[in-house]
């Protein structure tokens, strides 16, 4: 089957970036679904690997978001036939979705929304998961809950804060304040839903503060150690600080007077460990399926290419790199 690959970590128009290569189908595991890809998305997390980890074999494929339809089911699998239009995200210990054929585990897929195509579809699987998983496993939040409370959003206008602004307005009573620092990604999480929106580059802390409001959670998406001290200053005593970014230094200790929680979200945990709960991700993007076809969440698709080929990735790779990308971008698949 024909694939999209890098033979060497390093930089996107270094001498072993993308390329166009064959490669062979690989066997099913029990639980596995083998899906034929119609639509994937690029995220940060693709540009991360890319740069960082050098393939396991002579050629590494990435790609962590896909839609498409099954055309194989492993000997155990119960959720999915042949025939099935399915969205996810996969697990980043195996080989990503920039090809033909993709094999992942039926318990992390979804049904695909209908009333989205399928390269469409595809911007959702990951950034969703994330944004579900902050909410209510990080946060500890139920639907329906969130009343009198506020969460701050940084960084409102990527992939992850496009989603999560939508699923903390329509499934929690929550207070959201989006920070953003353009005139067009102002205009972005608005039309998300963001109650208010706070400029991220400049003073953080006294912004929230001229709101009158003491967010008890805050979605730490880009740039943490550089709003860290404004973070645990303008947080409510015991307040709840999720990040999903990498920095390299952060002082936890002035986060100590206020007794605050801090955690991560990483969204590929669930299978990387094989947690027992790992259908919940299946569940998940089931309901942010029903969602999208009850019209009550919206498609965060921004970037749409006409094809995949080495080009089109790559320039969206480059998007990505700059950090300028709001909502999310997609590709179609690979011909077949």
């Amino acid at each position: 089957m024909k694939a999209l690959g890098y033979t060497q970590n390093g930089p996107i128009e270094g001498a072993g970036a993308l390329k166009l290569i064959d490669v062979d189908k690989k066997p099913l595991s029990a639980r596995d679904v083998m899906v034929a890809v119609k639509g994937i998305s690029v995220n940060p997390v693709d540009v991360k690997l890319r740069m960082a980890r050098a393939p396991e074999s002579a050629v590494g494929i990435l790609g962590y978001d896909a839609a498409g339809t099954v055309v194989e089911i492993g000997s155990e699998v119960t959720g999915y036939a042949v025939g099935d239009d399915v969205f996810y995200a996969g697990d980043v210990t195996r080989d990503g979705t920039n090809a033909e054929f993709h094999i992942v585990d039926e318990r992390i897929v979804g049904k695909k929304p209908a009333t989205l195509d399928f390269v469409e579809s595809a911007g959702l699987p990951l950034t969703s998961i994330t944004a579900w998983e902050m909410l209510f496993d990080s946060f500890r939040l139920i639907e329906d809950g969130g009343d009198g409370e506020t969460l701050l959003v940084i960084g409102g206008a990527g992939g992850v804060g496009s989603i999560l602004i939508q699923l903390a307005k329509t499934l929690t009573n929550l207070t959201v304040i989006a920070t953003a620092s353009r005139p067009e990604t102002e205009d972005w999480v608005r039309k998300m839903g963001a109650d208010y929106v706070v400029n991220h580059r400049d003073d953080l802390a006294a912004q929230v503060n001229a709101l009158g409001l003491v967010p008890t959670y805050v979605a730490a998406l880009t740039a943490t150690d550089q709003h860290w001290p404004a973070i645990v200053d303008l947080i409510a005593p015991r307040g709840h600080i999720t990040l999903i970014d990498d920095p390299e230094n952060l002082d936890i200790s002035i986060a100590k007077p206020k007794a605050l929680t801090i955690s991560w979200e990483f969204m590929f945990t669930r299978s990387m460990f094989g947690a027992d709960d790992i259908t919940a991700q299946r569940d998940l993007l089931n309901r942010v399926s029903q969602l999208i076809d009850a019209g009550t969440l919206q498609s965060t698709v921004t970037e749409r290419a006409d094809a995949l080929t080495v080009e089109t990735l790559t320039a969206a790779h480059k998007r990505q790199e700059s950090g300028r990308v709001i909502g999310k971008q997609v590709l179609p698949g690979l011909p077949f």
